[in-house]
């Protein structure tokens, strides 16, 4: 065993370590000089350590660094703390209350010697951590939905869980995302249109465009028949277009104020690229915690079979429900390792004809995924552009059903394709012979693929239907201009109908199917087919895609809509309290139960790809599609990005030829080598902390082994002593 390893054990025993090395570190004197052999050198974990010593000692006889046989490590350990005790606290360490109260009589002599300065200094650090633990206390009563979060966790174990935690997560960045958004851009429009502060808007007129790019008819709002407030309330059209809801609404160059002048495109660009890389910075700290725990949990088949037995249960669960699904759970994990462990040997006896028959049938299997997937983009893109087209029919020519199916089209298609390919999905998995884990992970990122690729698919075809340039009109603005006057406000209104779209559907399923199944299967539990129907199980992998689907559609519709993030927060509000009610009266949870850990990591992971497919929708629309020059804060600019380069032109020239010398070549190369090597370096620094790890595991593996070798020595001490007597 390695020094460094040695000194990694826990400092809660030792007794014990200070034997083993004590033991090691006289292997140099005694060891190699054949003396008689002791009982205690008999144990396994002695002679693994006398091998591995003798390459440390001819190592360092090289260098001359031979440790002491003094260096014993209750000293080591008394020195440490001893030198320490001013910076950390002694409840810290791992050890008894008698040592604990021994280092305090040491730190309170130490405290008389030290000058009036130092002692102050001391008294105001120990009082800041305190004050600073009290803090912490009492922001945990603070935390939204906690009590109830609790509560779910103590029925329903830490998996559930963690659904709800990962929802309240999503309310507080929507929230977040909202104020950003609220103080850039819509705090200074309201505080001049409401005359709050001695303030104007500054309109420039456009330079070159032509009239016909200005145009924007704005849809009449009158009440011509019943239904038009909420055909208006539903699709984001009528009254609703011409408020601060849409990108339309904000057609100024700036604020004026009395001493400067608030450049609203400017803030515009800057609030939506704040939110972005707040959202990433945010998913990426909570991701990195999840995946600690993930890599610390890494462990071997025989291990993996220990930890579920011996340390599998869920002490969180007080419910007998709750812990009768939790046997079964750990029931089933074990049926799936062991049928994973299976499926290895199965792979292993394999010949070669029957694996070149399980790839093609995998391969033809994966061309039936990919034809699914095509006809579930093509059916939306056919969906979008037939809305598109017939969407600008006047509202008296259409009755009331009618003219909501031609605005819901693209949402119920995309629905309906998000509902019937994990059924596909999860009928094609059985036929491709993978282990269980193996194709619950397969489904899940094919239907992680399947959600947020509708949704880039949907935002695409509007791209191109916009970009099409097939008259005069298009020519002349750069877009589509007889069809999207404001094709910002037009994006906003589609992201809009897909957030209100996707809160219906949850509502209507949890009202209309879950409540009436769990009557059907608790009152008419005689019939046959009722019994088998069930009740609804709480998966959490789909509830999860359903949430990262509406926070996606956030992130994207957030530019062309700024107040999308406030909707987003009043939707996964009422989201919360549906599933809740949901989750404690309809439903029962998944036999599939997932890990806190695991689920944390799985879920921000999940997030993480749809924030990455939703920033390349945004990045296109702009720096590629030209800007609307009827309506917006980019009417004077060809694209949304020229504003950005507009401001540097506007620094000093030292200035500008920093930022410009840093968006260079010349600086992106080297910082991509840089970026290289800090990489490897965290990569070598990972490796090292696994080997560690693998160090450790290995000295649990030989102090198991002593255990049985010092059993077996004591059997046959008792065996013989019994055999003397008689």
């Amino acid at each position: 065993m390695s020094e460094s390893s040695a000194s990694a054990l826990p400092p809660g025993r030792p007794g014990r370590q200070a034997f083993i090395h004590q033991e090691s570190l006289s292997l140099d004197s005694s060891c190699f000089s054949s003396p008689p052999v002791n009982f205690l050198q008999e144990l396994p974990s002695y002679r693994s350590i006398a091998r591995k010593r003798t390459t440390i000692l001819s190592r360092d006889k090289q260098s001359g660094t031979l440790l002491k046989p003094t260096d014993s490590y209750s000293s080591q350990l008394e020195g440490e703390i001893t030198e320490n005790l001013d910076s950390q606290s002694i409840r810290k360490y791992a050890l008894n209350i008698s040592e604990k109260r021994r280092l305090r009589d040491i730190q309170e002599t130490q405290m008389k010697y030290l000058s009036e300065w130092d002692q102050w200094k001391r008294y105001s650090s120990k009082s800041w951590e305190r004050f600073i633990e009290k803090a912490r206390e009492m922001t945990t009563h603070l935390e939204l939905w906690r009590e109830d979060i609790r509560s779910i966790e103590g029925k329903f174990g830490t998996g559930i869980q963690s659904y709800f935690s990962f929802l309240r997560f999503l309310v507080l960045l929507n929230l977040v995302i909202f104020l950003i958004i609220f103080m850039l851009v819509l705090l200074p429009v309201l505080l001049t249109r409401y005359k709050i502060t001695n303030s104007s808007f500054v309109l420039i007129p456009s330079k070159g465009a032509d009239i016909q790019c200005t145009v924007y008819p704005i849809s009449s709002s009158g009440l011509i028949y019943f239904y038009s407030y909420i055909i208006d309330l539903l699709s984001g059209t009528g009254f609703l277009e011409d408020t601060c809801l849409f990108y339309g609404h904000y057609t100024m160059d700036g604020v004026k104020f009395q001493n400067f002048i608030y450049d609203l495109p400017l803030a515009y660009v800057l609030s939506t690229v704040a939110y972005l890389a707040l959202s990433l910075l945010w998913i990426v700290k909570r991701s990195v915690e999840g995946f600690k725990s993930n890599l610390i949990r890494s462990e071997e088949h025989f291990q993996s079979y220990c930890n579920k037995i011996f340390a599998g249960w869920d002490f969180c669960i007080t419910n007998r429900g709750m812990a009768d699904l939790r046997h079964s759970s750990l029931r089933y994990e074990l049926r799936a390792d062991l049928e994973e462990e299976r499926i290895r040997q199965k792979i292993a006896e394999r010949t070669s004809e029957e694996t070149i028959r399980i790839y093609s049938l995998r391969l033809f299997l994966n061309c039936i995924v990919l034809a699914v997937l095509a006809a579930c983009f093509y059916a939306i893109y056919r969906a979008t552009i037939f809305s598109q087209e017939h969407m600008k029919k006047e509202i008296d020519k259409m009755v009331f059903g009618e003219n909501l199916l031609i605005l819901y089209l693209p949402s119920i298609v995309i629905t309906l394709a998000n509902f019937i390919t994990p059924i596909i999905f999860a009928k094609i998995i059985h036929y491709e012979d993978y282990s269980p884990g193996f194709e619950i992970r397969l489904t899940i990122l094919r239907c992680v693929f399947m959600r947020l690729a509708t949704i880039c698919v949907l935002v695409f075809t509007l791209g191109s239907e916009i970009t099409s340039c097939d008259n005069y009109s298009c020519e002349l603005c750069g877009y589509n201009q007889k069809l999207y006057p404001c094709w910002e406000t037009q994006v906003g209104q589609e992201m809009y109908k897909l957030m209100i779209f996707d809160l219906i559907i949850i509502l209507a399923v949890t009202l209309f199917v879950d409540f009436p199944r769990k009557f059907l299967v608790t009152y008419c539990s005689s019939w046959k087919l009722f019994r088998c129907w069930g009740q609804q199980e709480f998966a959490i992998p789909d509830n999860v895609l359903g949430i990262v689907y509406g926070q996606t559609i956030c992130w994207i519709g957030a530019f062309f809509s700024p107040l999308l993030p406030a909707v987003a927060t009043l939707k996964f509000i009422i989201i919360f309290y549906v599933k809740e009610i949901s989750l404690l009266y309809t439903c029962r949870p998944s036999p599939r139960q997932f890990r806190a850990s695991n689920s944390n990591f799985f879920f921000l992971l999940v997030l993480l790809i749809g924030l990455c497919l939703a920033i390349i929708p945004l990045t296109i629309s702009m720096t590629r599609i030209p800007s609307s020059k009827a309506c917006g804060p980019f009417t004077n600019f060809n694209t949304t990005w020229e504003v950005v380069p507009k401001m540097v032109s506007t620094f000093p020239s030292s200035l500008q030829s920093l930022v410009h010398g840093i968006t260079s070549e010349a600086f992106a190369v080297p910082f991509f080598m840089i970026i290289c090597l800090v990489m490897f370096y965290f990569i070598a620094l990972a490796g090292a902390h696994q080997r560690v790890v693998v160090q450790l595991r290995e000295q649990l593996s030989l102090e198991s082994r002593d255990k049985r070798y010092l059993i077996q020595k004591l059997t046959e001490a008792q065996r013989d002593m019994r055999n003397r007597l008689d």
